[in-house]
């Protein structure tokens, strides 16, 4: 191993012996804590060449998008290693219950869940300088026929102040600082509120999907969490604080000291940078126009879909594909911006990756005609990929699917489809079902999952919005 990796552990171990020596309140901490056998800190890790993080399927943590891996703290941990010179190896926990015995017994380095720092989990580890601070807030679903009415008509039905939850049921991670706040807020309020506590095989984002979805009345998560998710499902309303602003941080072993100063080293230097700020605003502030849901296609009027019509019906003379369905698709995408840059880099009309657009001659300057005619082909490219499913607009839904997801996680869709006695050769109600397993945890102990996470939902939801679009423009635009 080269030495000059180890030039600055010397320095950092006399500060943590004085760190140790002076701070009162770690050793009170450590009173309460039971050193795990591991010994695994910074050189050991260093040796190793690689730095592993247990991490969630969510956005702020990780994900897959289109093949790349993505998600706020991924981000975030990418450069830290790339300064250690080191890799990183990202382990997804099935149950979150599990964290920190995972990090103590040494399967992982650091914790990165959208992890809120708070006294208990302080006995149990340490955490690194916050990276951010959220609040957190209640997530509700906006009334049925929500878009027909006035803001002020549907919010007249929400739930505005904390008082209006006696008596409702919130459903949250039973070992979440969301419990610990439900139950504080009992008292606040004088009454109960029913939170039903869930062990932590079922993520946040999840219950978040099923409150949009009306599974459940009403989860908690933090307000960066809730913006991003805000995009995905436009029937959610997140408006209501239920608590002060809390840190969010990565937790790290109490036996890994070093790891932790060089961590909060890095932190403090690059929450100053700009990079940090970009980073920030593309997960928080920026638009996911290519993931979120989009249902104002039928706003669309005239004799024409779009000004791009005749280069479509191109694109559909050498694709195979109804230039209308291509014209929905490219909808989905970016809603026919030839400049469009969303989530993850992807860019243009039909929003290619960087990896991708240049396999069909489509680069981030290239003009409308060249990415339309791209994405045609990108389409046909998949279509034969799926050559062995006969129907033939099953076989585009198949297409339309993994131009969304990669086709790899289509495949896992698919396998699991024959492993639990379904028709793994149709898209509705069979693949498209086990597709919504790829994002439930459990689901990554079978054997027949291989492609990594992703939010299934966007893609279930993508293939249904795309169709319906498709065919009520051919009711429309001969």
């Amino acid at each position: 191993m080269n030495i000059l990796k180890y030039i600055f552990i010397l320095p950092i171990a006399f500060i943590v012996f004085t760190m140790y020596s002076c701070n009162t309140e770690e050793s009170d901490d450590a009173d309460e804590f039971i050193r795990p056998e591991i010994e695994l800190d910074l050189p050991e890790i260093m040796q190793k060449g690689k730095l592993t993080v247990l991490a969630e399927n969510s956005t702020t943590s990780y994900f897959m998008y289109k093949g790349k891996q993505m998600g706020f703290e991924y981000e975030l941990l990418k450069l830290f290693v790339e300064d250690l010179g080191i890799e990183l190896e990202i382990k997804v926990v099935h149950n979150l219950d599990s964290l920190i015995i995972m990090l103590n017994s040494g399967q992982g380095d650091i914790i990165a869940c959208n992890y809120t720092v708070n006294r208990e989990r302080k006995k149990l580890i340490h955490f690194s300088t916050p990276f951010m601070q959220s609040e957190q807030v209640l997530v509700q679903r906006k009334p049925d026929g929500w878009e027909k009415m006035k803001e002020e008509e549907w919010m007249a039905k929400m739930i505005t102040e904390p008082i209006q939850l006696a008596k409702k049921t919130v459903t949250v991670w039973g070992e979440s600082s969301y419990h610990q706040r439900l139950l504080h807020l009992q008292e606040e309020i004088g009454d109960t509120i029913n939170i039903e506590g869930l062990e932590g095989t079922i993520s946040g984002e999840e219950l978040i999907e099923m409150v949009a979805d009306g599974v459940l009345d009403y989860t908690v998560t933090e307000k960066n969490v809730a913006q991003v998710n805000e995009q995905f499902f436009n029937n959610l309303y997140t408006g209501l604080k239920l608590s002060v602003k809390q840190k969010l941080a990565f937790g790290i072993r109490k036996s890994s000291p070093l790891l932790k100063i060089k961590l909060d080293e890095w932190l403090n230097d690059f929450m100053q940078r700009s990079t940090y700020k970009y980073i920030t605003r593309k997960y928080f502030e920026l638009p996911h126009v290519a993931i979120k849901r989009q249902h104002d296609f039928s706003r669309l009027n005239g004799s024409s879909i779009s000004s791009y019509d005749a280069i479509f019906k191109r694109a559909s003379e050498k694709s195979g594909w109804d230039w209308r369905l291509i014209a929905a698709l490219a909808y989905q995408e970016s809603k026919f911006n030839p400049n469009a840059l969303s989530f993850g880099g992807a860019y243009g009309m039909m929003q290619f990756m960087p990896n991708t657009g240049p396999t069909y001659g489509v680069f981030p300057d290239s003009p409308p005609e060249i990415q339309i005619m791209g994405g045609g082909k990108k389409l046909a490219a998949d279509e034969k990929f799926w050559k062995e499913i006969p129907d033939d607009f099953q076989r585009k839904k198949f297409s339309m699917a993994s131009y969304n997801a990669g086709r790899g996680h289509i495949l896992d869709a698919q396998r699991l489809a024959k492993k639990h006695g379904l028709n793994h050769f149709k898209w509705d109600d069979n693949v498209e079902k086990m597709l919504l397993n790829l994002s439930k945890q459990e689901y990554y102990q079978d054997d027949v999952v291989r492609h990594g996470i992703i939010r299934s939902r966007t893609t279930y939801n993508y293939v249904r919005e795309v169709t319906e679009r498709y065919y009520e423009w051919v009711a429309i635009y001969p």
